[in-house]
């Protein structure tokens, strides 16, 4: 028996990993890692005596011995191969999710949708990197019946190596759009990364879910077994919007979903949902039912009434289609009396000032007015604008403190980094 298996059978007591020395718990695993800032081997000792199950640490000769101390070369290495072993003994499917927009939208609405009828586990949050997908395969216990788990990318070969962990069973590409240009190499590169998930899928005769109205997608995953869904009624499984002001709402099947979506854009997630739903036979109800619950959270595309105005909150991350995509459904939802707060998209490389400046034109052709900028990758392309720039939130958060906003429908977007969820106490 090697290390990982010894671990696996101490993991097996609780069918708990933390990597948080703060949140040990009884028969848990813990795994040390080593960050910029800290090093989770530091806590190694007093963890191990704390009742864990087993404590997972590299680098680190200088412990005394101690018959739950286990130690690797590499710890987030190690972490990934026992997330594959318990793969491995898994009975249950797993449907891997990625794209460039709306893959943790779509996770949420498929797992709500799946909920309806099957046990199942699906990564919280966006713990979708080299460490989040692990820590979300070693959550699913012997009760579960599904998983569903996002992999995200910003590097070639990130999408390769997540399924590699998580050996997905079905696969889904929400979309290929330009972001994380400078890790990638340009939009080839997010291409090549993306397609990583049909190239796994179509190797171990799994099966894809494709959007229909999706032409690259579509050529993508040619050859192999697939369901597809989109607005065209050749899909096999096709809706349409009916409105999206602001709240989305579908026509399926001869049924009204509303749901609590903003922009026509969520349109694609939400027939993803119903794609998956119906291929594991959730009842068509409750797929309308799982749907129109949903309530989107951390600043993805919320809609707040704040009192003083009606703020569309969409400030968790952008990227150039994103952002167009959300500056073109606003324009179609917003009152004469309109505001936009815009922040940088970051890690677009040399493509930066290109696609920023193909924003302030596009603000332009839409004929916005009141625009607020946020940060130094707008403020290069845009001296020439009538629109306002600052150099951070904070320095916008002064502003609006002195000359207040009320009664615009606002919309603000930006990549997290930006930090724009501040902005909304002030609005």
């Amino acid at each position: 028996m090697n290390t990982i298996e010894k671990i696996y059978e101490l993991y097996k007591k609780a069918y708990t990993v933390t990597t948080d020395s703060r949140t040990i718990s009884k028969d848990c695993v813990f795994v040390a890692l080593k960050g910029e800032h800290f090093d989770g081997n530091d806590f190694a000792l007093s963890v191990a005596e704390a009742g864990v199950a087993a404590c997972v640490i590299a680098d680190r000769q200088d412990l005394p011995r101690h018959e739950r101390l286990f130690i690797v070369d590499d710890s987030l290495k190690a972490l990934q191969e026992l997330a594959n072993y318990h793969r491995k003994q898994l009975g249950l499917s797993i449907i891997g999710i990625t794209g460039t927009n709306g893959k943790t939208t779509t996770k949420e609405l498929v797992s709500a949708v799946l909920a309806k009828k099957y046990n199942i586990v699906f990564t919280q949050g966006n713990y979708n990197n080299q460490l989040g997908v692990p820590l979300t395969l070693l959550r699913v216990t012997p009760q579960a019946e599904l998983a569903v788990v996002e992999m995200g990318a910003s590097h070639p070969g990130d999408i390769r190596e997540l399924t590699e962990i998580g050996e997905p069973d079905y696969g889904i590409i929400t979309n290929i759009g330009r972001a994380h240009l400078e890790g990638f190499g340009g939009f080839e590169g997010v291409i090549r990364t993306k397609n990583e998930m049909y190239e796994y899928i179509g190797k171990h005769g799994g099966m894809l879910f494709v959007n229909h109205d999706n032409e690259l997608l579509t050529k993508l995953s040619n050859g192999i077994r697939k369901m597809t869904y989109g607005e065209t009624a050749e899909a096999d499984v096709s809706g349409k919007i009916l409105s999206a002001n602001p709240y989305l709402s579908v026509e399926w099947n001869g049924k009204k979903i509303d749901t609590q979506l903003v922009g026509d854009y969520n349109f694609e997630n939400v027939m993803a949902a119903i794609c998956i739903g119906k291929y594991f036979k959730v009842a068509d109800d409750d797929i309308v039912e799982a749907l129109a619950s949903y309530c989107p959270t951390n600043n993805r595309s919320q809609v707040i009434e704040t009192g003083k105005n009606r703020v569309v909150m969409d400030a968790y991350n952008a990227n150039p289609t994103s952002m167009s995509h959300a500056i073109r459904n606003f324009r179609n939802i917003c009152s004469d009396c309109n505001v936009l707060i815009l922040g940088d998209m970051l890690e677009l490389g040399e493509e930066s000032e290109k696609e920023h400046k193909a924003i302030i034109q596009l603000l332009k052709d839409l004929k916005f007015q009141l625009v607020f900028l946020v940060g130094s990758e707008f403020a290069k392309v845009a001296s020439n604008s009538l629109f306002f720039r600052v150099k951070d939130v904070d320095d916008l958060i002064r502003y609006i403190t002195l000359n207040p906003i009320t009664g615009y429908d606002i919309l603000v977007k930006g990549s997290n980094g930006i930090h724009l969820n501040k902005i909304i106490d002030s609005l």
